[in-house]
């Protein structure tokens, strides 16, 4: 079937306060550009919005350099958690998992679940969901990750989260980032999706839930789709990514609803970020934190967001 509309792809692998001590600029671009170009070749070979956004999603979540999959977090008791989401534009349906333990790919299980009674499950609900599906136990535990919670167990969790990007040499500083990884997708046909996958803050209280199982952190619909990235709590009390794609399926413009949605975050001193696309195939992309790491390809070129270091809440293309 041949394509109705170009392609467009942005992704994201979190957001913080500097890309010192995160493997360097070239590093952290080298990562999500490899991503970019793989995802992006799919698309114009007609594979769906949500094919694409899951297929990203692994490929973030495979690289211990991001706080999701391999190299994620590690709570206040030590043990890994992650949760993930999926979000089908044209079919309007948000499945994932919640604080998964021993998976190689939330992201997978939150596909399986968009074709169930039952769309979003919890820690027990998904790992007996793992055992239904037969998913291989994994350890996601990378050495780096293990040495950040011994250190901070040592400075008895002094900071309130991990940093976003494992490296070996990780920022002391509480504000270094916030985990997550996010797809968001327009493929051929008109179609938008988005999926988000984090390991979570790290450090923090078990049981705790973050914005990336939720519509708060991770929407489509046929008009708009967003994956946010931050401190979890801010993302949910302003319902970001909800907030923005309604805006757009009300009659606001991306780059309106993002640049209100973003001055309000502001105002009310919330640390976080979001990527989006719309039906049109605009791209848009805000944050409050001082850097988004975050690549896009606007189907005639790459380009990313990690020397977009000035005031302006979005950026647009």
């Amino acid at each position: 079937m041949k394509l109705q509309v170009q392609p467009k792809l942005i992704i994201h692998g979190g957001a913080g306060s500097s890309l010192q001590a995160k493997g360097g600029l070239e590093t952290v671009r080298r990562s999500l550009h490899v991503v970019i170009e793989e995802v992006y070749s799919l698309l114009v070979t007609g594979v769906s919005a949500s094919e694409a956004v899951v297929r990203g999603c692994q490929m973030l979540e495979d690289n211990p350099h991001f706080n999701a999959g391999t190299g994620s977090v590690l709570q206040s008791d030590g043990q890994i958690r992650m949760s993930a989401s999926l979000m089908d534009g044209t079919s309007r349906r948000f499945s994932g998992v919640i604080n998964v333990s021993r998976v190689k790919n939330p992201i997978e299980m939150a596909l399986f679940l968009q074709n169930s009674p039952d769309r979003v499950l919890s820690d027990f609900g998904s790992a007996e969901l793992a055992r239904e599906l037969q998913v291989p136990s994994y350890n996601a535990l990378t050495d780096l990750r293990l040495k950040e919670w011994i250190q901070e167990r040592e400075d008895n969790f002094q900071r309130t989260m991990a940093g976003v990007v494992a490296e070996p040499e990780m920022a002391e500083s509480s504000n270094g980032g916030r985990g997550t990884i996010g797809v968001v997708a327009l493929d051929g046909y008109a179609k938008l999706a988005a999926g988000t996958s984090t390991g979570g803050k790290g450090f923090e209280r078990i049981g705790r839930v973050s914005d990336s199982a939720m519509p708060a952190g991770n929407y489509a619909t046929s008009y708009a789709g967003v994956s946010c990235t931050g401190i979890g709590e801010d993302i949910i009390d302003e319902c970001l990514a909800a907030k923005i794609v309604i805006r757009v399926s009300d009659g606001m413009s991306l780059q309106d609803a993002m640049l209100r949605s973003f001055t309000e975050a502001s105002k009310n001193e919330r640390d976080l970020g979001a990527i989006a696309l719309d039906a049109t195939g605009a791209i848009s992309y805000g944050k409050t934190s001082e850097i988004l790491l975050a690549a896009y390809h606007n189907g005639d070129t790459i380009g990313d967001t990690l020397e977009w270091n000035d005031q302006e809440l979005i950026g647009y293309c």
